[in-house]
């Protein structure tokens, strides 16, 4: 398996490189294409001048992007090299926001789609995503893992793009990550109730409060020219109130769907969201502090914290001294999808044909939607299907698994009546929704809502509510995409049409039957993540612990 698919990633290589070629004079990061292996190991790493082992893929972090062009077919062996004790050693990979239609058993979903991979096994993920254009992403969907650093960009070209007039440059050095990062490792923050990080990263650099004057990232532009800038928010937890010192940003997309352009010079992106933005490169050849300033508790931009440089060609090599006069914040309710508006159904609050609501609560740290913490199922809910459970009583785990109609319109009401840590960024698989009311407005919108597929809940006393219709039969994650709200109960399983899944998922690969055999063999040493001893060292951090948890 590895000989052609190193052959079809060589190809997929040439490929890519004729994808990014529109813009040569500044160096690329890593590009992948389509048709690749990426492998999953550790090394340590000091992206903000702290040495720490990390869970990587192809030994960098970000990982690599992985480019394509709209209508590629996808083939990606995800090899599992994992070493490191103190970590997870088991692993899976998902494709945010690729919709999966069909490929269900390819979501790389830890224990609903699938087994994680165990060490050194593997795993090709197969699928396509052909009416799918845009920005997204991929990350570790094992336990907390990719707040390790198991997490990349992966963008889908399009040659037709509508909105292409209103750039020159949309390439890999315009895609730009913006991620949290911590100094001690994942397995031990997850036992601790509200972990913070210790800094922010753009495109993998930056700089911690106390810290040395490590490296920054530099995205440099030339003078006259546009640029489509892929924005990418891969955190664990943080949002970011992201701009860019005397520019403006036209949003033209949300979560790889194009909107009505909207003029701003910030934006707040929520864990899992991505925008594209226009920057027009007419100012004068300077460097200007780009800003990521996450919702922490005393973040600044002291001694270049939260920041990056974009530095025009020309502009001598050395920090901004530009000062931020932003002050048009970008509001959700004035995008609008572009292509097809309007949200499915009948307008109108609660005249879809299933009307679901979701309440979150707290309690001691542990999430509850509709009075059920999430816990993951020994067996996949996909598997579950597979082998003939149906019925929402039939589906484990009991009371986190809704099972919907095919071809349904379905409204969802997500209300946060407790819950601290908030706002809370809301990730469907599977699906773009229609928001048709945005946290923190009373409006409802029908005729031309924007379509996204992460969106705020907001905090404590408000809810969201979106429409998306039921076409893609399978087991698809609904959950908070703060990764440890997520491990700490925050999520729901939608199943679509389970009687359909079998014939919609139809042939699911053979090595897929075998990640369960091979994951549940492993003994508690193979599985990695410190064991008790993840416990002990996060005792000796805070008092405020979660009782301990079963991958112990």
């Amino acid at each position: 398996m590895f000989i052609p698919i190193l052959i079809a990633s060589l190809i997929s290589l040439i490929n890519a490189a004729s994808i990014v070629s529109r813009s040569q004079s500044y160096p690329q990061p890593a590009v992948l294409g389509p048709q690749t292996t990426i492998t999953i190991g550790n090394k340590v790493i000091a992206p903000d001048g702290f040495e720490r082992s990390a869970t990587l893929v192809n030994g960098i972090f970000p990982g690599p992007l992985i480019a394509a062009q709209k209508g590629d077919n996808f083939a990606i062996e995800v090899v599992n090299e994992l070493k490191d004790e103190t970590m997870f050693k088991s692993t899976s990979v998902h494709w945010h926001g690729i919709f999966q239609n069909g490929t269900n058993y390819a979501d790389g979903t830890s224990f609903v789609t699938q087994c994680p991979i165990a060490q050194n096994h593997s795993f090709l993920h197969t699928f396509s995503a052909p009416n799918q254009a845009g920005t997204y992403w991929y990350h570790s969907h094992y336990s907390v893992q990719y707040c390790d650093g198991l997490r990349g960009a992966l963008v889908i070209y399009d040659s037709h793009d509508p909105l292409a007039y209103m750039y020159d440059v949309d390439d890999a050095s315009t895609v730009i990550t913006l991620s949290d990062w911590y100094h001690v490792v994942a397995p031990v923050l997850r036992h601790i109730i509200g972990t913070t990080a210790n800094s922010s990263l753009i495109n993998g650099l930056g700089r911690y409060v106390g810290g040395p004057a490590s490296d920054l990232a530099v995205i440099s532009v030339e003078q006259g020219k546009r640029y489509r800038m892929r924005l990418v928010a891969m955190s664990c937890d943080p949002n970011f109130l992201f701009s860019i010192d005397g520019h403006n940003l036209t949003v033209i997309e949300a979560d790889g769907e194009l909107t009505e352009p909207v003029v701003v010079d910030q934006l707040t992106i929520l864990a899992g969201q991505r925008y594209s933005v226009v920057l027009v490169a007419d100012k004068p050849v300077d460097n200007y502090w780009i800003r990521s300033l996450p919702n922490l508790a005393a973040a600044s931009f002291v001694g270049g914290t939260n920041s990056a440089i974009l530095r025009y060609q020309g502009a001598p090599q050395v920090d901004p001294t530009t000062v931020s006069t932003a002050q048009t914040q970008l509001v959700e309710t004035e995008l609008h999808a572009l292509i097809n508006p309007g949200a499915p159904g009948i307008p109108g609050y609660g005249n879809a044909d299933i009307n679901l609501n979701l309440q979150i609560t707290n309690l001691n740290g542990t999430f509850y939607v509709n009075d059920t913490p999430f816990k993951p199922p020994n067996v996949p809910v996909l598997l579950q299907i597979l082998s003939g459970a149906q019925e929402p009583s039939q589906l484990l785990p009991n009371g986190s698994v809704i099972v919907l109609g095919a071809n349904k319109v379905v409204e969802l009401t997500l209300s946060i009546i407790t819950g601290p840590g908030g706002p809370h960024p809301i990730h469907l698989h599977g699906h773009a929704f229609d928001v048709v009311q945005s946290a923190g407005n009373s409006t409802f919108n029908y005729v031309n809502p924007v379509r996204r597929d992460v969106v705020s809940a907001g905090n404590a006393g408000q809810q969201m509510v979106v429409r998306w219709t039921t076409d893609n039969s399978g087991p698809w994650f609904l959950h908070c995409h703060i990764d440890w709200h997520l491990d700490a109960g925050f999520a729901m399983i939608m199943a679509e049409s389970p009687s359909d899944t079998a014939a919609h998922v139809n042939p699911v690969p053979q090595e897929w039957d075998q990640l369960c055999p091979i994951f549940d063999s492993l003994s508690p040493s193979q599985l990695g993540g410190g064991g008790k001893f993840s416990y002990e060292e996060a005792a000796n951090m805070s008092p405020k612990l979660f009782p301990p948890s079963p991958l112990l």
